[in-house]
């Protein structure tokens, strides 16, 4: 089955009670049993929904995984994967990366004896001499957020994971049409499915997707054990979007390629960020390993200030000033105040996270309504 079929039709069947071709929302806490025991397969919300069955059939269908285990945001999910570990195990972690993932990750689980180091992924001598006898997990995003690096899974997996060392990608700039992680050999593929997947910043939920039914049941276990659960409503509304997933990303990504080569040619811009341009470090591994470029543009100044980038961020009509991405309206953001506040400003500007930095997040507006916004505001 082709992607594009898939998305409608993976996991997803007619009501059997009704023939209702949307799923249900299955609004319900708890399932009557006939007997202690004798059940339909549902016994309490937390544990199993119907709604969330099926959405999380078609999320392993879309990365071509064996499972899917989704939960109420993408951190609850990176949550899920960092309590496979154990005090004492040891992440290694690309430098570039959302700031709620670093924050999760420094702030909160150092506490409990987990260790985690920040390494540039384009630089094997600094993987191999960040791992230790003690690391347990190899943490990616490709596309990085925000500074849009790409990094070769398939070499990643190949030269550094092994039974005891798992491979985990984040894949939300990507999203499963662009990007198949699983494919690649990674073990574990996460999601915030806010994004791209739902696609109408109308919900926030997560979605882990794996391979390897071992996993599967260790996070299985963990999803129902810590409660972190997206409710039916949610999950129903990304079942929803994921049906316009292949239609949304085409147009989202030729947005993009319009807008980053505008972005080129204004006197006032230092760098822009976009892995599509052939003079992008990352450009050919891109090529080889997503479907398309993705619709995540950054840039920043030769006005290198805050001030400066906040002037940019007050003029815009059409790119709202608003966290997230992923949505069909075009988003703008500044990472060091907003997304990337949680990351040490020595640690930011070690990527090339400057103050004078935008992210776009590039909708599926008109591209040259997009661009005369920001051409307007940038002056």
């Amino acid at each position: 089955m082709k992607f594009e079929t898939k998305v409608i039709h993976a996991g997803v069947h007619p009501d059997p009670s009704t023939g209702a071709i949307m799923t249900p929302i299955f609004q319900t806490s708890t399932y009557v049993q006939k007997s202690p025991g004798s059940h339909q397969g549902y016994e309490y919300g937390r544990t199993k929904n119907p709604t969330r069955t099926v959405l999380e059939e078609n999320l392993a269908a879309l990365e071509n995984g064996s499972d899917a285990i989704t939960f109420g945001s993408g951190l609850a999910a990176l949550d899920a994967i960092l309590k496979l570990l154990k005090p004492g195990d040891h992440v290694v972690s690309t430098n570039d990366l959302y700031g709620g993932s670093y924050r999760l990750m420094v702030q909160l689980y150092e506490r409990y004896g987990i260790e985690f180091s920040f390494v540039d992924f384009g630089d094997d001598k600094a993987v191999i001499q960040a791992i230790t006898a003690q690391t347990k997990l190899l943490w990616i995003e490709t596309p990085t957020n925000p500074m849009l690096s790409i990094i070769d899974i398939k070499k990643t997996v190949d030269t550094f994971g092994n039974k005891d060392l798992l491979v985990c990608v984040d894949n939300t700039f990507a999203s499963p049409y662009l990007q198949n992680p699983l494919d690649l050999g990674a073990n574990i593929v996460l999601h915030s499915a806010t994004k791209y997947i739902n696609g109408h910043s109308d919900v926030v939920l997560g979605a882990v997707v794996v391979n390897d039914s071992a996993i599967a049941k260790q996070l299985r276990f963990i999803q129902n054990a810590s409660g972190a659960v997206p409710g039916p409503q949610d999950c129903f509304l990304t079942i929803r979007g994921i049906k316009t997933l292949h239609v949304r990303m085409d147009r989202a990504c030729q947005n993009a390629a319009y807008i980053a080569l505008q972005l080129k040619n204004i006197d006032e811009i230092a760098n822009v960020y976009y892995p599509g341009f052939e003079s992008h470090i990352g450009h050919q591994l891109a090529k080889s390993q997503m479907r398309q470029f993705g619709a995540m543009i950054s840039f920043d100044l030769k006005d290198n200030t805050a001030a400066a980038a906040n002037a940019i961020l007050a003029k815009t009509k059409l790119f709202a000033l608003a966290e997230s991405l992923g949505g069909v309206e075009s988003l703008i953001g500044h990472p060091s105040t907003m997304t990337h506040a949680a990351i040490p400003k020595t640690e930011r500007e070690k990527i090339g996270l400057t103050d004078s930095l935008i992210r776009l997040s590039v909708g599926i507006e008109n591209q040259e309504d997009l661009w005369a916004d920001l051409k307007q505001a940038i002056g």
